[in-house]
């Protein structure tokens, strides 16, 4: 009788082991993000995009999280389904865990901007001249390159021009630098492809560069408030923040991809 019993524990003792593993993935297309668990960056495009979608069915969760790092995690964990985020970040994330993938259908294209306050219409006039010339000039497409090229990665970021004036002042940037490739933390210093382009930007309009550290959605109000001149972080240009605060010409196209496990 002993024998049984400690044969039936072992063998209930396996089965709660096998039932804490990582559920299969469940999500292979966007239909599929119907009645899951889908994880968003708090305030990002893709948490206005998944609560927009399903926020009359009554059966889809959208969690929400202050960093994509965390839903990414929360999704490795199984505690969601899949993680609606921009594209590049996604592929820095993927790199990092070949657990996940990403799905080969993208959720939504969108356009990149750099965000002003509505009053501040002299800097945004600016700005989009600089941002002209900086297109024009390749220097957009390099410092893409550096961050996203297959076989550039690395190769040319921008550098600023020899005695670059800065007599102009100080142009503060708000960001949320947990957003690789676009900004994100090395060697305690702030880089990525906004980064570089804001510093490209600074340089033509004759002003020093400084770069605020704070959670995404709190850039909309540092902008609004004074406490930034600019909000850059991988910002898509949409109806609801128009509302509040104006933006500049787009300097980058992106995607909205989906992330879900890998098996």
């Amino acid at each position: 009788m002993k024998n049984w019993k400690k044969l039936a524990a072992l063998l209930l003792a396996g089965v709660m082991i096998a039932g804490c593993g990582v559920p299969a993935n469940t999500v292979h297309a966007p239909e599929d993000m119907a009645s899951k668990k889908i994880g968003v960056q708090l305030g990002t495009t893709g948490d206005t995009l998944v609560t927009d979608e399903f926020k009359e069915d009554g059966k889809t969760t959208v969690e929400r999280y202050k960093k994509g790092a965390d839903a990414v995690q929360s999704l490795k964990q199984g505690k969601i389904d899949c993680v609606v985020i921009d594209s590049e970040p996604a592929k820095a994330f993927t790199d990092q865990n070949k657990d996940l993938k990403i799905l080969d259908t993208e959720y939504t294209d969108e356009e990149y901007a750099i965000a002003i306050a509505k009053e501040n219409t002299e800097l945004k006039e600016k700005i989009n001249g600089a941002l002209a010339e900086l297109k024009e000039e390749g220097v957009l497409d390099q410092i893409m390159a550096n961050y996203t090229g297959d076989d550039t990665m690395g190769t040319c970021p921008y550098e600023s021009p020899d005695n670059v004036d800065t007599s102009n002042g100080k142009l503060v940037m708000a960001t949320n630098a947990a957003f690789k490739p676009y900004e994100y933390y090395e060697n305690n210093k702030i880089v990525g492809i906004d980064a570089e382009m804001a510093q490209a930007v600074a340089d033509k309009l004759g002003m020093e560069l400084e770069i605020l550290d704070m959670d995404f959605d709190a850039i909309i109000n540092a902008v609004q408030s004074g406490k930034a001149d600019i909000g850059v972080a991988g910002m898509t240009v949409n109806e609801e923040r128009l509302q509040s605060i104006d933006f500049s010409d787009t300097y980058a196209k992106a995607k909205q991809v989906i992330i879900v496990r890998s098996k």
